[in-house]
């Protein structure tokens, strides 16, 4: 992507944040005809050691496994908070506007997961994600039911082999800073997730 100096963080914190935060990824792959073919599927994190790897699954009646099977080289993107933002923000008028977000590409490298006891674990990640309190009705599905729902999933965990954070929230414009984020801490879930990501980055010096 775009990612002029000034948006360009290097902290894996910051990528590994906004990545657990807003986990629904979009999977980007080559399909037989040599165009992207999508898929926007939840991932779970992990780090081991200086690796970041993504773990996730699709229906086995969706063709992007059998993708990643010909071509396990791969793009993920995270998208996180963005919003509008407004000219209003600056001292003087000739200025424009613009739109500010958070955003993660990933470079990855596919290995699909088959086994049963390993899709299982990788779904039991997934419930502690997002609803922990679920793995006890999962468990007590029953082995029949669970073999047959595991049997309608591919697993994946793709290798991070490069990652690109952008972090776009008008850093360059210092004169903005103190309108821009009392904008957003009054606005909507997106706005004042930016609010907080500017006192996160440090932003607004403390006086």
């Amino acid at each position: 992507m775009y990612l002029p100096p000034q948006f360009n963080s290097k902290s894996n914190a910051d990528a590994a944040a906004l990545m657990r935060a807003y986990p629904l990824a979009s999977l980007i792959s080559v399909d037989e005809s040599s165009l992207p073919f999508v898929s926007h599927v939840p991932l779970h994190l992990e780090l081991q050691d200086d690796r970041m790897v993504l773990l996730g699954h699709c229906a086995k009646a969706n063709p992007h496994w059998r993708y990643l099977q010909a071509r396990p080289q791969a793009l993920v993107t995270f998208m996180g908070p963005h919003a509008y933002l407004s000219p209003a923000v600056y001292p003087d008028l000739l200025r424009v506007p613009t739109w500010n977000y958070l955003a993660v590409h990933c470079s990855v490298q596919a290995t699909l997961i088959e086994d049963p006891d390993q899709k299982d674990q990788l779904l039991k990640k997934l419930i502690a994600d997002h609803e922990p309190a679920y793995a006890q009705q999962w468990r007590s599905l029953g082995s029949e039911f669970a073999h047959k729902m595991l049997a309608g999933i591919v697993g994946f965990e793709l290798l991070v082999t490069d990652l690109q954070c952008k972090l776009k929230i008008n850093q360059h414009r210092p004169e903005s800073h103190l309108a821009m984020k009392a904008r957003y801490a009054s606005g909507n879930e997106n706005e004042r997730a930016l609010a907080e990501w500017i006192d996160r980055l440090g932003m607004i010096p403390e006086r």
